[in-house]
């Protein structure tokens, strides 16, 4: 079944001493195209990440940002800055005596000193944080799977009225076109006599032959044959599970070919709207192929 390429997800993880939070959003794009948004301590990551992400989806813009917060007391280690410590408290101690102020010396003063006190450098886990990080994509990946596979569902029904339509239109085509060689023969005879205002005799032989030459000429049959086979090959593909987006486009522009082609070599008034109306449903049909994986 088809898959559409636009789809939101959201998967929330605990495990140990790690909290990782990841949503992935997927665009329309004729490309693959990955960006991932990862706090700048575990940016190593981020090829591992576009990896199981690349191997799940085959194209599309996928946008996935990725919140992870260590919870254990290491994670939130302070240092102390003590030789600055000491160096500003012995400033302040020197600036009171000099103006002799009668006030102490508190921590509050010392505290708000910027590098003093500054977060630890922690050596972080990665290899502990990349398993928790799988897991958790892992599990938003088949989330955005199962939505992009319900909006395929939905486009599939889409596809299949628009196809049942076409082929109506279609088999009216071919009824009409059966009829094209006794109008030619009708339309051949009225111009001569138009032409002649009845003063040379007209060969009912020799305008049949000119209106067979003609149907030829305006022969459809094979442009209708082959436009059956591309509604067949739509419905084929529309049902298999591989990704269908540039094969279903392809095929569309198959199709306008054999509708440009019908409406070119028919002279009938009513297979020419009919054919405008193909080429208008067509373009509703190519619209949303461009949402498909």
């Amino acid at each position: 079944m088809i898959k559409s390429m636009t789809a939101f997800s959201r998967a929330d993880l605990s495990e140990g001493p790690v909290d990782v939070t990841i949503e992935l959003r997927a665009y329309n794009s004729r490309y693959q195209d990955i960006v991932v948004k990862l706090p700048q301590a575990y940016l190593s990551l981020e090829e591992k990440i576009k990896a199981q992400i690349s191997a799940s989806l085959a194209r599309g813009r996928i946008e996935a940002r990725i919140q992870i917060q260590e919870t254990a007391a290491e994670a939130a280690a302070f240092d102390v800055d003590e030789t600055t410590a000491r160096a500003y408290y012995r400033t302040l101690v020197r600036l009171i005596e000099r103006l002799h102020l009668k006030t102490d010396i508190a921590l509050d003063h010392l505290i708000h000193v910027p590098g003093i006190i500054r977060p630890a450098e922690v050596e972080k886990d990665l290899d502990a944080c990349a398993q928790v990080v799988s897991a958790c994509l892992s599990q938003a990946l088949a989330d955005l799977d199962a939505m992009r596979r319900r909006e395929g569902e939905h486009l599939a029904a889409d596809f299949e009225a628009r196809l049942e339509a076409i082929e109506g239109v279609l088999g009216k085509i071919r009824q009409e076109a059966a009829d094209l060689l006794p109008a030619y023969r009708d339309r051949l005879k009225e111009r001569i006599e138009a032409l002649t205002q009845g003063l040379v005799e007209i060969d009912p032989a020799r305008i049949a032959q000119e209106a067979a030459f003609l149907a030829d000429r305006s022969d459809i049959s094979e442009e209708l044959v082959r436009a059956d086979s591309h509604i067949q090959q739509f419905r084929s593909i529309l049902a298999d599970d591989a990704p269908a987006g540039r094969k279903l486009n392809f095929l569309v522009q198959e199709f306008n070919r054999e509708f440009n082609t019908i409406g070119s070599k028919t002279g009938s008034a009513d297979v020419s709207h009919r054919v405008v109306w193909l080429k208008s449903e067509l373009e509703k049909i190519r619209e949303q192929v461009q949402n498909i994986e």
